[in-house]
């Protein structure tokens, strides 16, 4: 079990923790310690214990607010999800008429014809 030395308020204090928990560990003091700072810097040097306390309490404090908002935020996704689905909603696709097809065949046809007596009398 691997033991660090992590600083809050000012004072070091040796933590053990599990293997690989190391970064998790830090990132707790400096959270805790981030806490204690003002703390110290408002007081003055307070007692080991009273200042851990202190720094605890404003960090639960701020944990509480969290979780509260995480409450709200997940009944509101609730709320949201249990709102019926909106119904489909019917669109027209125009469709190209079949005379229309027609007319551009016969187009087509006559345009072809054309070509054939221009060639023709190119070729004379």
């Amino acid at each position: 079990m691997p033991d660090l030395e992590i600083t809050v308020g000012g004072r070091p204090f040796l933590v053990s923790c599990q293997p690989g928990e190391e970064h998790f560990l830090r990132a707790a003091a400096a959270m805790l310690d981030a806490e204690a700072q003002p703390l110290i810097a408002a007081m003055g040097r307070l007692p080991e214990s009273k200042m851990l306390l202190m720094a605890g309490l404003m960090l639960a404090d701020k944990t509480a607010a969290v979780e509260d908002e995480n409450r709200q935020l997940k009944a509101r996704l609730a709320e949201i999800e249990a709102r019926p689905a909106p119904q489909a909603q019917k669109v027209e696709v125009p469709v190209i008429p079949p005379q229309v097809t027609e007319t551009l065949a016969e187009i087509a046809a006559r345009a072809e014809a054309l070509a054939e007596r221009v060639e023709e009398k190119a070729g004379t």
